[in-house]
């Protein structure tokens, strides 16, 4: 039970830049954590999921992208809910954990009993409330989200072993080579501030093993078994597995939704379930099964309200309209998220797709993916501004920018 006076504050990576390759060429021209799922940026998500947290004195975005990329969506959000939401900008990458070390003083003002930390690139059901009372009566360090997940894929991420009694992490490996466990991390943590102290040992360790210089280059270490600079401590290698197994930290097991939001193809699925969970969390959101827009609407779909859509469209399900989208007499759309300023010309099908800002479908054209969300062109991806012309048709394919396509295209990449 958490006592009135303590406090709570929340720190969501968002990384930087260098870090949004895979989701190309939809982050050309917006930052990945901006990027809209279920119709809400993607660090919305988390960020609403703090909003529920007991306490909470304050919400820290931390990454390297520039401020003035985030400061109208951190202005608006804070007036929204009435959190103050801060961003820090990192002068270069010092990992999860050296990020949060880095920035302890601006974190620890409010003097917090509780830490959260959280990835912006997870898509959850983010049950942190739950997650709290489970850390308050393991008494450690640190709890962290963990989920079951499927043995072939399990090796590409956390993989660890708990104690199925006490919950305690007895073991961690980052992405193994040989299976260990179908238990993985889920990039969702509570620490208590003792963590500062846990990182503080990790760069005394690291400074005494290579030498107090600060080493920006990769190079130095390729003959030793670190291969990052010391400056740098990871959250998982660096923290996690060198306090497995000596009761500081334990877990909590997520029996929900959980996908690391790698590429376009898993947005697309990540919309869905967001689009699925507004039911419960946020109706409101969500388009009316009775034409709120004067078309048919089939299952969980999300339409801005500035969006004009004429009345024999039919749209759903999982279907997210950004703004000021101008949808067809006869357009058909499943399965798809169409950003903003798009038009879809008369007759037009979109599937399994997503349609970049400004782009423009001609009469009964078609946009079609095959909903293989982990292939490379498992969906079709229109990139900014892109002109699909009349009764033209284009199949698991990723289009850049600036392009008119006069022709047909199947499975290609139209650079």
């Amino acid at each position: 039970m958490e006592s009135p006076e303590e406090k709570v504050v929340a720190v969501i990576m968002v990384g930087g830049p260098t870090k949004g390759t895979r989701f190309r060429p939809l982050s050309f021209n917006t930052p990945k954590p901006l990027f809209p799922l279920a119709g809400q940026p993607m660090v919305h998500h988390p960020i609403s999921a703090c909003k529920r947290i007991p306490n909470l004195a304050r919400i820290f975005l931390i990454g390297f992208y520039e401020e003035k990329e985030f400061a109208l969506y951190v202005s608006s959000i804070s007036s929204e809910l009435k959190i103050p939401v801060r961003y820090l900008k990192e002068d270069k990458p010092h990992g999860s954990a050296g990020a949060l070390y880095y920035f302890r003083d601006i974190i620890m003002e409010d003097k917090p009993s509780h830490i959260f930390l959280l990835n912006c690139d997870v898509c959850c059901s983010f049950p942190l409330r739950e997650m709290l009372e489970a850390h308050r009566r393991f008494s450690g360090i640190g709890t962290m989200l963990v989920i079951k997940v499927s043995a072939e894929s399990a090796n590409q991420f956390g993989e660890l072993i708990a104690d199925t009694v006490t919950k305690e992490l007895l073991h961690y490996t980052e992405k193994p080579e040989t299976f260990v466990s179908d238990l993985i991390n889920c990039g969702v943590y509570v620490f208590t501030p003792d963590i500062f102290s846990a990182i503080k040992g990790v760069y005394s360790h690291l400074e005494d093993r290579f030498g107090i210089c600060r080493v920006s280059s990769f190079d130095h270490f390729q003959s030793t078994t670190r291969s990052v600079p010391v400056d740098f401590v990871r959250l998982d290698q660096d923290i996690l597995s060198p306090l497995a197994g000596k009761k500081k930290l334990y877990t909590y097991e997520t029996m929900d939704f959980w996908e690391q939001i790698k590429t376009p193809g898993v947005s697309l699925k990540c919309s869905a379930l967001y689009l699925s969970q507004f039911c419960q969390t946020s109706p409101h959101l969500l388009a009316g099964g009775d034409g709120t827009k004067n078309a048919m609407i089939v299952g969980d779909v999300y339409i801005h309200p500035s969006v004009k859509v004429h009345p024999t469209a039919k749209i759903g399900p999982n279907v997210s309209i950004s703004a000021n989208v101008r949808v067809g007499p006869g357009v058909r759309l499943i399965n798809c998220i169409i950003l903003d300023n798009v038009e879809i010309k008369d007759n037009a099908v979109v599937i399994n797709s997503i349609i970049g800002w400004k782009s423009s479908l001609g009469r009964w054209s078609r946009v079609q993916g095959n909903e293989d969300y982990n292939a490379k062109l498992g969906i079709t991806i229109l990139g900014e501004a892109v002109t699909v012309e009349d009764e033209v048709v284009i199949v698991n394919s990723i289009v850049l920018p600036n392009k008119s396509l006069h022709v047909s295209f199947q499975d290609e990449i139209i650079l």
